[in-house]
């Protein structure tokens, strides 16, 4: 059984872009190893002159500091309708881009990419069949993807559980019913990125109940603390342990009752760009580490 503690870059976004001051704070000032790489931080969309300059700086960073990337994942600028866009040009530039998004991943060394599966529009949500027509098309787009990423070396591909219907996966069901769809025909299995904190539909808010159904089928779960019926991204500092729901015992006694035996366990902790948190930003990703490693040595 292997379970490891990351760090998801999200954090990083806009604070520490520099390919070896991330590097850096992640490996000597948070203390992990193991880090799931964020497309804001390398966008496919940018020029591929500049992509390759930024790799061969990561490349060395990472090395120079002994991290492992061990997957690549979309973020909060990138958290768009790409494959389940309602405009036929704009799903085969996202098609591309995730295609530029897993070279990068696979030029870091990454065995698993992602994203959440794809975000409807209202209207393509609420129209009859227009649903169901687009998220046909999303899952050719995984299933096409899943063969690409064999050829480059990957083992999976993944996608995360989101919190309303047109979002996807909002359900157990539909999250099951989605891998199923695209694992009907597909290169390498595509699996879920689990959160902790996602258990967004009312009937199933107990986020325990998500990861006993889901936790077996996820090379990658973040951790964030939260609320009941909330998804906070708190970190795991004392003050937000007192109040949050996530128990690193019982997340981790629930994954191994359900098979989950090789797993990177990675922080997702959001802080807004405001005075009273900006500061804090490092402090508390140390404080969740540290809460962490009593239960995760690798």
């Amino acid at each position: 059984m292997s379970y490891r503690l990351g760090l998801n870059l999200g954090f990083a976004i806009n604070r520490f872009i520099e390919p070896e001051e991330w590097s850096r704070i992640a490996a000597e000032e948070i203390g992990v190893k193991y880090v799931q790489f964020v497309a804001d931080l390398l966008n496919p969309f940018l020029p591929g002159e500049y992509i390759d300059d930024q790799l061969r700086r990561i490349r060395e960073s990472v090395k120079r500091y002994g991290l492992c990337v061990e997957s690549i994942f979309t973020s909060a600028f990138t958290r768009v309708n790409h494959l389940l866009s309602p405009d036929e040009q704009a799903r085969r530039i996202w098609f591309e881009w995730f295609k530029k998004l897993l070279d990068i991943g696979a030029n870091l060394g990454a065995h698993s990419g992602g994203s959440h599966f794809g975000i409807l529009t209202v209207q393509s949500n609420e129209t009859s069949g227009r649903r169901e027509f687009l998220v046909e098309e999303g899952v050719k787009a995984w299933q096409k993807l899943s063969f690409y990423a064999k050829e480059l070396g990957y083992r999976e591909l993944i996608f995360e559980p989101m919190s309303i219907p047109r979002e996807m996966a909002c359900t157990i069901g539909e999250t099951k019913e989605l891998l199923a769809r695209v694992n009907a025909n597909s290169g390498i299995p595509m699996k879920i990125c689990l959160d902790v904190g996602h258990a967004p539909h009312p009937d199933e808010r107990d986020p325990y109940e998500w990861i006993k159904a889901l936790a077996g089928m996820s090379p990658i779960i973040h951790l964030q603390q939260t609320q009941l019926n909330k998804s906070n991204h708190w970190p795991f500092t004392k003050e937000y342990n007192a109040v949050g729901i996530i128990d690193a015992q019982k997340v981790l006694d629930t994954a191994r009752s359900v098979g989950c035996e090789d797993a990177l366990f990675a922080l997702e902790i959001s802080h807004r760009e405001h005075w009273d948190t900006e500061y804090l930003v490092i402090p508390d990703l140390k404080e969740s580490v540290a809460y962490w490693r009593q239960y995760i040595d690798g």
